[in-house]
């Protein structure tokens, strides 16, 4: 099994960046998926961002441009850098990890306030 923990979230304003980590425990970490989701206040779960265990990356056209996904296998840590910040980017954002095709451990996330 593996765990998630994510960090680094907080309070910041528009324009400004902030760097999100997600610490894994347990499991294979570098053959996993990790990806990035968020859940803003009354709305559902969306994809953020991806990173194959092969590197490749894949992101939500909300976001091309603004966030970086980044891992490091030996340290078993995901980041996500965020960069120009928007007040619509607020949400709390989770750490998932894919073993196959679905995404079956997550964290329990972090809160992400960007103030216009």
């Amino acid at each position: 099994q593996v765990q998630l923990v994510e960090s680094g979230g907080g309070l910041v304003q528009a324009g400004g960046s902030l760097r999100l980590s997600c610490a894994a425990s347990g499991g294979a970490f570098s053959g996993y998926t990790m990806g990035w989701f968020r859940r803003a206040p009354g709305k559902e779960r969306e994809f953020v961002a991806r990173i194959g265990w092969r590197y490749s990356t894949d992101y939500a056209d909300a976001v091309k441009g603004r966030f970086t996904i980044s891992r490091d296998n030996a340290k078993k840590l995901v980041y996500l850098q965020m960069n120009s910040l928007k007040p619509e980017d607020t949400a709390v954002y989770y750490c998932a990890a894919a073993s196959s095709s679905q995404y079956n451990h997550w964290g329990q996330g972090t809160q992400v306030t960007v103030s216009s």
